[in-house]
């Protein structure tokens, strides 16, 4: 009997083939073996129009090297297609909606406005969302400033702290602004009065919808931000699970903590012990941090169909109190590699292939 396939969908960088993830796709490929379940790895562009073949791009785990073969479509797919600006994202949508009636992991969640709004229509999540608005006009965020003094602009739809804004009302009409601008790069702290900052922040939105957000206090006593990436998971059993939890903290002058932005990666465990002194009061805000994730992970399930992973970025502050800051659901997995978490770092990896069994026999029952 052969061996069940799962396609791994994903989106070259550039026009040279260019993959991001490939060691973690050599990784799955490895494991996959092991549990008895091939893995090809293939985009839109290999699809073989007229055939419905795919030109897929196949990892010999003997050899430790990568070949193209002609493969067909697999029995299921895990969509691993992050958000770009080129022809190879409209190529992704006309797929998903041709090939929509295939079995997928995972279906795409909208963004990080629409998420909100969702989600803060369940009173249970209220008390775990910063405030939050769109940034329509100027007024949504003197609005915000005037209620919170702190707040961040975001854009609404993009990864890796690109495009945000921390601004910190310091005066009588002044303002402190720093941030990172769209390739990541930080913008270094400056002053601004009222009547430059209009202008500023036009211009920095220009062309992209951005929201508003509350700012939560996670500045650690070495002057630099600090929050906690969740990764929940469906298991072997079909069940949503936890991972693990790893903190992120930002580099020096940085108003986000994401690795790719210069940030490092630390224990959640050891991370919180410099931030909240009693044990016992830690233990809670763990337990309290997996309900929530699980819980959420489960609801968005129920609106935008089928979801296998989802990581949530949240901020803890001193008291306990826990934010989610954003949900992520093409979740990156190196921050447990380098927070030295090694077990969560291989769950990470073979979980989705572990649900991708079970899904598969379930349907073949």
């Amino acid at each position: 009997m052969p061996q069940p396939v799962l396609g791994i969908l994903t989106l070259y960088l550039n026009d040279k083939g260019q993959l991001e993830e490939r060691k973690i796709y050599e990784r799955m490929t490895i494991e996959g073996r092991k549990l008895g379940l091939n893995v090809i790895v293939f985009t839109p562009a290999d699809v073989i129009t007229g055939k419905e073949m795919i030109d897929a791009m196949v990892f010999d785990t003997d050899s430790r090297k990568w070949s193209r073969k002609q493969r067909s479509f697999p029995d299921m797919i895990f969509d691993r297609c992050r958000i770009q600006r080129s022809k190879r994202f409209e190529q992704l949508r006309v797929f998903r909606k041709r090939y929509a009636h295939l079995t997928f992991l995972n279906r795409p969640l909208r963004d990080k406005w629409t998420i909100y709004q969702v989600l803060s229509r369940k009173p249970e999540f209220r008390p775990y969302l910063p405030e939050t608005a769109f940034f329509n006009t100027l007024s949504d965020v003197h609005r915000l400033l005037k209620k919170k003094n702190i707040v961040y602009i975001k854009p609404i739809q993009g990864t890796g702290g690109r495009g945000i804004l921390c601004i910190e009302s310091i005066g009588p009409k002044l303002y402190r602004i720093q941030g990172r601008n769209r390739k990541r790069a930080i913008v270094p702290s400056q002053k601004l009065h009222l009547s430059r900052m209009g202008p500023f922040l036009l211009g920095w939105k220009k062309g992209t919808r951005f929201l508003v957000q509350e700012g939560i206090r996670i500045t650690l006593p070495s002057g630099r931000v600090h929050d906690y990436r969740m990764l929940v998971q469906k298991n072997g059993s079909g069940k949503w699970s936890v991972t693990g939890c790893a903190g992120r903290i930002g580099p020096a002058r940085s108003v986000t903590s994401n690795l790719h932005g210069g940030g490092s990666a630390a224990a959640m465990s050891l991370l919180l012990k410099k931030w909240i002194d009693s044990e016992q009061k830690r233990q809670e805000v763990r337990r309290e941090a997996e309900n929530i994730s699980l819980e959420i992970a489960a609801y968005l399930e129920t609106l935008y169909g089928p979801l296998c992973e989802l990581a949530l970025d949240l901020a803890i502050e001193r008291n306990g109190k826990i934010f989610v800051l954003e949900v992520n659901p093409k979740p990156a997995r190196e921050v447990f590699a380098r927070s030295g978490d090694v077990e969560a770092y291989r769950n990470a990896i073979t979980k989705p292939l572990e649900y991708a069994l079970w899904l598969y026999r379930q349907k073949n029952r």
